[in-house]
């Protein structure tokens, strides 16, 4: 590019641009052989690889295969490959062909994959989950979990049910 003299534009980098990314492009992760005792906020997504026993509120959570976690998660999106034990609150869920969830989800969205395996109930979120603020990573203003409307779905499934993959979509 030519300035109106013929010499070459300066150019800028463009700072606004990293200003404005989302959190949620900030990825976290927690290794396997990593054991963490107590609760994760996190602004962005959160990768477990490991185990953790305690609660997690992230912008979007991934438990990957082999990674076990117990406790209670709060995600706008949550991904399950790994085992969880415990109550997911989120918007969307999706329980990947080797996971193994064992509790409540409060959703918008389930989808089961073949295989997967859930023991437990599912009910509709009354209202959508939030990400975590700066505000709470200070410690200044706990979160708040969506209440949830009381018409549960019980699902018991290994995902092999005449080979087709368990999904709600909302139903």
């Amino acid at each position: 590019m030519k300035n109106a003299e013929g010499g070459a534009a300066e150019t800028k980098p463009d700072n606004s641009a990293q200003e404005r990314k989302p959190s949620q492009d900030i990825v976290s992760t927690f290794g396997p052989g990593l054991l963490v005792t107590g609760n994760i906020i996190c602004t962005g997504s959160v990768q477990i690889s490991g185990r953790v026993v305690g609660d997690i509120h992230a912008a979007r959570l991934l438990i990957s295969k082999g990674a076990e976690v117990e406790g209670t998660v709060m995600a706008q999106e949550a991904v399950i490959d790994g085992e969880f034990k415990g109550v997911i609150h989120s918007n969307n869920v999706k329980l990947q062909a080797t996971a193994v969830v064992e509790g409540e989800i409060f959703k918008q969205s389930l989808v089961i994959e073949q295989n997967a395996q859930f023991e437990g109930v599912a009910r509709r979120l009354a209202t959508t989950v939030e990400a975590p603020t700066a505000d709470q990573i200070k410690g200044q203003k706990p979160a708040t979990i969506a209440p949830a409307v009381a018409k549960p779905q019980s699902y018991v499934t290994n995902g092999a049910a005449n080979g087709n993959a368990a999904s709600d979509a909302g139903h």
